[in-house]
């Protein structure tokens, strides 16, 4: 794993990649089958939520204001709020497209 922008901050990340690599891999093997109604879908979807809040959410809050303060400390905060004006993230990009795409 690589190390944070600062290095008081790489404990926190190194704690918090462990913890959401564990979540992930426990969201994934039980994933909902294609067949599973909307309705379960989101079930499962909010109760995994819900699971990593519990388990990497203090964590994640604790390495995520490491790394805050490390960017004002770095005067990166003008940079970081341009890239936002030049490409902000008004909504999810599309899908990627599988016209031309077999199924076979």
């Amino acid at each position: 794993m690589a190390h944070s922008l600062s290095p008081e901050c790489t404990p926190l990340k190194l704690e918090y990649d462990a913890c959401f690599n564990a979540w992930f891999e426990g969201y994934l093997e039980p994933a909902v089958a294609a067949s599973a109604s909307t309705a379960q879908r989101e079930a499962y979807s909010h109760r995994k939520a819900a699971e990593f809040q519990e388990k990497c959410g203090k964590v994640w809050e604790s390495y995520r204001l490491c790394v805050q303060k490390a960017v004002k400390d770095k005067g990166l905060e003008a940079l970081l709020q341009q890239a936002r004006d030049e490409n902000p993230l008004t909504e999810a990009p599309p899908p990627p497209s599988t016209a031309g795409k077999s199924s076979s």
